[in-house]
């Protein structure tokens, strides 16, 4: 059953077309923390608040910054004006919180109804004097995180554009600063202060990097590229509306999750900026070639990165230890799985199968290049690639293959224990913290929690009960 299973090359398989995944509307839960000025109003049912509430358990006390719009039946049966309810409700929204930008998230119950949300926000942002981006984030379309991924293309069309700046050749561009017109507060500050490696005015083409990630985690990602002399000019969401990134055909852009796709291809399409494809900052080997991709497109030699890599590996040798020679089996929730099963194979594990609800295979090319490489390195087969996989077929090959781990939806994590596989939710690492090179440690203590686990029930199991 093995050798059917694995092969030298990389295998695309697509079974039912259904998203067994979380919610997508569910990006609320960071998106709302990271933009701090916004406010999100979930445009859903009852089912929806419910899963809001439940999912990302805050309080109404503690009032967060999104709410719902609870869809009704004047609502479906189009007895209620959409422009006036939601009207009202963005008027109380901004008598409350008075945010920068209010992003309304469409949900299932909107596409069925066919709710014009696009023609009615243009009207009401003039009226309120306040943005509003709207979002589709329903679960007919999109996969777990690829509500974040349509958030960020909404907000891609908000952008500034790009003034015209000198069109010196690549590597001999004398670039000054941008004009103090569309510099970020934040850089104005870098370049006012003495002048040193990490704060020098940069001598390559503007950079954004796209994704929401923590903002401990940004800086982290920001210093390391500082380390090799480039200047980040801004990141895509940005903390505060007002300090969206500049956009324009001279700028360079490069995502740090693989479930960006459409912010990608409007950031190309509709901007005009240039894609650097390169693998995703997850693992310090993709991390490292993260790095490299940067560099090479702008024209800077990389220093020290792989002693970087190579001093994280030996800092995680306690982790490696108890997962060389062990499987691993996706199912598939998050879009996260290939750059996962990329960095567990470097780890020495051997993953059956990559279930992934959806790839773009563009977007993804370098990730998956390197995937290849890592288990020709490895000597290990390529696993099976299996996108929007079938649940049913799914849990037979787990039962035929027997993964000492399989990485799974909350929904089939209690089954599958009860059967004997160790599972994980994969929902725990999107709200993790695993990019870049310092929170590698994160990816591996989560992935090897349920093996310590076991082993130390199995040793417990050892000792004898005494009564007392």
């Amino acid at each position: 059953m093995l050798d059917q299973t694995y092969s030298d090359t990389l295998q695309f398989e697509c079974e039912t077309g259904n998203y067994h995944t979380f919610c997508p509307i569910s990006c609320v839960a960071w998106l709302y923390q990271k933009i701090e000025d916004s406010f999100f109003l979930v445009v859903g049912t009852k089912t929806c608040g419910y899963f809001l509430q439940n999912a990302l358990g805050v309080m109404i006390f503690a009032e967060p910054r999104y709410a719902m719009a609870e869809l009704e039946e004047g609502d479906i049966s189009a007895q209620l004006n959409d422009y006036q309810e939601l009207k009202r409700l963005c008027l109380q929204i901004k008598k409350d919180r008075n945010p920068s930008v209010i992003v309304w998230i469409g949900t299932c119950t909107t596409e069925i109804i066919k709710m014009d949300l696009e023609g009615i926000a243009p009207r009401l942002e003039v009226e309120l004097g306040i943005p509003i981006v709207v979002a589709r984030a329903n679960g007919l379309d999109y996969a777990f995180t690829q509500g974040e991924d349509t958030v960020l293309a909404a907000m891609v069309h908000r952008c500034p554009e790009q003034k015209e700046i000198d069109k010196a050749p690549l590597g001999h561009q004398t670039l000054s600063p941008l004009p103090k017109s569309i510099v970020p507060k934040s850089q104005e500050r870098v370049s006012a202060a003495p002048m040193n490696p990490l704060s020098a005015p940069s001598l390559h083409p503007p950079l954004v990097l796209f994704g929401s990630l923590p903002s401990t985690v940004a800086s982290q990602l920001n210093l390391e590229l500082q380390k090799q002399g480039i200047q980040v000019t801004g990141w895509l969401p940005s903390q505060a509306y007002a300090d969206l990134p500049v956009l324009g055909k001279e700028v360079y852009v490069c995502g740090v999750n693989p479930f960006l796709s459409r912010t990608a291809t409007t950031l190309m399409r509709r901007r005009r900026c240039k894609l650097i494809g390169a693998p995703f900052p997850i693992g310090p080997d993709g991390t490292r070639v993260w790095i490299e991709k940067i560099c090479s497109v702008l024209g800077i030699e990389p220093i020290g990165l792989k002693e970087r890599e190579e001093k994280v590996w030996s800092s995680l040798e306690d982790y490696l230890k108890l997962l060389r020679g062990k499987s691993v089996f996706f199912m598939g929730d998050n879009l996260l799985e290939v750059s996962l099963a990329r960095f567990l194979t470097r780890c020495g594990m051997i993953v059956y199968e990559i279930g992934i609800p959806y790839m773009d295979r563009r977007f993804q090319a370098a990730e998956l290049a390197l995937l290849q490489q890592t288990c020709d390195d490895m000597g290990v087969p390529m696993p099976r690639i299996v996108e929007k996989p079938d649940n049913y077929n799914q849990i037979q090959r787990i039962r035929e293959l027997q993964p000492d781990l399989a990485i799974t939806g909350m929904a089939h994590a209690n089954p599958l224990e009860a059967r004997g596989i160790n599972t994980k939710w994969s929902v725990e690492f999107t709200f993790a913290q695993i990019h870049g090179f310092t929170n590698a440690r994160d990816i591996l203590e989560l992935v090897t929690r349920p093996l310590r686990r076991n082993e130390n029930l199995q040793q417990f199991s050892l000792i004898p009960f005494i009564k007392g």
